[in-house]
């Protein structure tokens, strides 16, 4: 039963850099993860879709080069298989580079599988149990699915397996106007699709101020982008080789037939499958890990980091949270 200083389960933001940082100071770290290195920013986030932001971008301005006296001969059309690889091209060096980074960390044993606790300071991966006084919880978030009749019976999106086509929908159609339903609206209109948004809230982007959320609106609009607020999507069903989602608008039902339906209605902690009630860690009704203001869960020893404890899911308050262990004597104390 291997024994370390430290257990860190999770190499988004907050992860690899904390490992680095306790063997520094000496410590014995086993670091687990069970899928892709680098977390969301580096494979499903910021990273891969401003590559598709910036191959958008390209497109819609060839396609206004004529408003700066270029003449562009014929229609302007997209190579998506291209677009994916530039992507792929893009994420690869960041993601392999974490891998190789914490593989290569003398001090620094590198786990790939699913943890899982079995007691306070006992986390299971691969069939070995590993032990350690301090461990940290650094696994990220994904999409949130709602329990929209026929949604299970219908293929759906989601922000991570965007990044795995390689085509252009048709017509796709979006299940909330927040800021990753948003983005991929303008990158897939300008690409060339139909696009329509349906935002069950009164305007879109809802937290930020109104006039803010109406200039967002009116420059979708002028892209051609269908923008439905104040909808209730109340049930989608198959309809030949489209999509047909039922809407609620105040007194008001119709239906968006679209070929592609994309979830972006927020995001949800990937703590229900650690074991957590194992080791009695406390978690809200959402599944997040619940923490003090120096990242501790009602645990001694435990602490979790980014966004599966809830305290915003970017990457600069993800790293915050890593840079609360600066100091790993003080901090962890």
């Amino acid at each position: 039963m291997p024994n370390y200083d430290a257990i860190i389960i999770g190499t988004g933001q907050a992860g690899p850099a904390l490992a680095r940082r306790l063997v520094a100071a000496n410590w014995k770290v086993a670091i687990i993860e069970r899928k892709l290195f680098g977390g969301t920013y580096v494979n499903t986030g910021c990273t891969p879709t401003k590559t598709l932001v910036a191959s958008a971008y390209a497109a819609h301005i060839v396609r206004r080069a004529a408003e700066y006296g270029v003449r562009v001969e014929g229609a302007v059309t997209v190579d998506m298989k291209a677009v994916k690889a530039r992507k792929d091209a893009v994420v690869a060096p960041s993601r392999n580079g974490v891998e190789r980074s914490l593989k290569t960390l003398e001090g620094c044993t590198v786990y790939e599988g699913h943890g899982r606790f079995v007691t306070e300071k006992k986390v299971a991966v691969n069939g070995s149990e590993l032990v350690a006084d301090h461990i940290f919880i650094n696994v990220g978030g994904r999409a949130a699915i709602p329990p929209i009749p026929g949604l299970d019976q219908v293929p759906y999106l989601t922000n991570s397996s965007m990044m795995d086509i390689d085509f252009l929908p048709a017509h796709l159609v979006i299940l909330g106007g927040s800021y990753i339903g948003l983005e991929f609206a303008q990158v897939y209109r300008r690409f060339g699709s139909e696009v329509t948004v349906i935002e069950v809230a009164p305007r879109l982007i809802p937290r930020e101020d109104e006039d803010v959320a109406q200039a967002v609106a009116d420059f979708l609009k002028e892209e051609g982008i269908r923008l439905c607020v104040d909808s209730k999507v109340v049930g989608l069903e198959k309809q030949g080789n489209s999509i047909a989602v039922k809407v609620e608008s105040a007194v008001t039902t119709s239906q968006v037939v679209g070929t592609h339906v994309l979830v972006a209605i927020g995001r949800r902690p990937n703590t229900d499958d650690l074991g957590l009630d194992n080791a009695g860690i406390t978690t809200d009704p959402l599944g997040y890990i619940q923490v003090d203001d120096q990242l501790r869960t009602n645990i001694p020893g435990i602490w979790a980091m980014g966004d599966c404890n809830g305290r915003g899911a970017f990457t600069h308050t993800s790293w915050y949270d890593f840079e609360m262990f600066r100091a790993p004597a003080g901090a962890l104390g």
